[in-house]
Formats: C-alpha cells, sequence, structure tokens
C-alpha cells in the first residue's frame, strides 16, 4: 500500500453511521495527514436537492472528533474538487468505490492525474447509507 503524505475526502457525514468511519478509518491508513471536508448546509441542499437532518456545525463537530481525521475544512463547492486539490496541497483524493466507473469520477480522476494527485477508491458499505437511515426512521 503507498503512503501518501496529506489525503482528503468529501462528503455531507448526516446521520453519522459506520460507512462514515469505514471511509474515514480505510482513508487514514493511506495518509499521513487526512483532511475531510464536510459539505455545508445550503452545498447539501443545492446538490441533493434535500435539507441534511444534522446541522452543519454539528456534522463537523462530529467529524473533528474522530480519530483518524486530523483537519475539518468546509465544502464549499460539490463538484470543483481540483480547486480543493490545489488549495490543500493534497497528494491523494479519496472516494467510495461505489463511484468507479461512473463518467463523472473518470473526468475527476484523470484532471487529478494532470496535477499529480491520486485518486484512490475505497470501499463502499453497502449495508447503511444516510438514504437507507432516512427510509427507516420514515417507515419505509
Amino acid at each position: 500500500m503507498k503512503k501518501y503524505k496529506i489525503g482528503y475526502t468529501a462528503g455531507v457525514y448526516d446521520m453519522f453511521h459506520i460507512g462514515h468511519l469505514n471511509v474515514l478509518m480505510n482513508a487514514k491508513q493511506y495518509c499521513e495527514h487526512l483532511i475531510v471536508a464536510v459539505s455545508t448546509d445550503e452545498v447539501v441542499r443545492a446538490n441533493k436537492h434535500k435539507a441534511p437532518i444534522i446541522k452543519y456545525e454539528d456534522r463537523i463537530r462530529i467529524v473533528e472528533a474522530i480519530r483518524y481525521v486530523d483537519e475539518v475544512v468546509p465544502q464549499t463547492d460539490y463538484n470543483d474538487k481540483i480547486t480543493a486539490a490545489k488549495k490543500y496541497g493534497i497528494d491523494v483524493m479519496f472516494v467510495g468505490d461505489d463511484w468507479k466507473g461512473s463518467e463523472k469520477w473518470a473526468r475527476i480522476e484523470e484532471q487529478l492525474k494532470d496535477i499529480g494527485v491520486d485518486l484512490v477508491y475505497l470501499p463502499y458499505t453497502h449495508s447503511v447509507s444516510s438514504t437507507i437511515l432516512r427510509d427507516k426512521i420514515r417507515g419505509q
């Protein structure tokens, strides 16, 4: 396994669950310093077309408390991964392997490669997600 200096991943981290923890734990194995971007409430509403259950300030505090996380930053642009990569000086970005093969992430992977940043796909936890939790709460 290649060890990177600065890693980066981003997410909403609403209703923090074992899938979130798995991504952060796995990402930290690959890097010395893990930066986690938490989507602001505005970003979630604009890009996922729903409001988060847990407000941004609380999601930040939860993610900051995870021992695998070295730094937490706001994600204010859901789609611009290249600016984030340059801003934080990362050498690796992490994303769930449920995105592998998608047009969006294939394009991002090429753009990252152009600036010397690797993209690592981490195992996605299929048994749980914030959507699954929302459905269970609603009784669906």
